[in-house]
């Protein structure tokens, strides 16, 4: 009996091991769209700076942009001139196959996972909510008989 289950045995272990390892099933880059929007209208031609810990990137919204995945906030900077400015974090999430890399290596794949970003994901659209630029000071007209050069 036990010579039976036990190729069947091996066989189920390495492959969720396999399954289960990040590292060697997910890719450290990810695709996210990005979008700003500006009271409940999407607001095109904003330029944004997003960075991690591994990387910095620049966008142009609403475009698509391949970053690189990290266990790391991700920090969001865009600025219209003119039209307004946000600054938002994204936390990065941890997916399935960290979880399962952490169960079937005890977690040694973890760490290495953990370190490559490979376990992580942000969302796949990212929409940035603008906040309105400040109106410019405006100088108070000049009083009466006076001669402004």
């Amino acid at each position: 009996m036990f010579s039976r289950l036990f190729p069947a045995t091996v066989g189920i272990v390495a492959l969720l091991t396999l399954s289960g390892c990040a590292t060697l099933s997910e890719n450290t880059e990810q695709s996210v769209l990005v979008q700003t929007v500006l009271d409940h209208r999407q607001i095109a031609g904003v330029g944004c700076v997003l960075s991690n810990d591994v990387g910095k990137w620049f966008v142009t919204t609403p475009a698509r942009i391949s970053l690189r995945k990290s266990a790391s906030p991700l920090r969001i900077d865009c600025k219209q001139e003119g039209t307004g400015w946000a600054y938002e974090k994204v936390d990065s999430k941890v997916n399935s196959s960290l979880w399962g890399n952490l169960v079937l290596t005890a977690g040694v794949g973890y760490f290495v996972d953990k370190n490559t970003g490979a376990g992580y994901e942000y969302p796949a659209v990212l929409t940035v909510l603008m906040r309105p630029a400040a109106p410019r000071d405006v100088a108070p007209a000049p009083a009466p008989g006076v001669t402004l050069y």
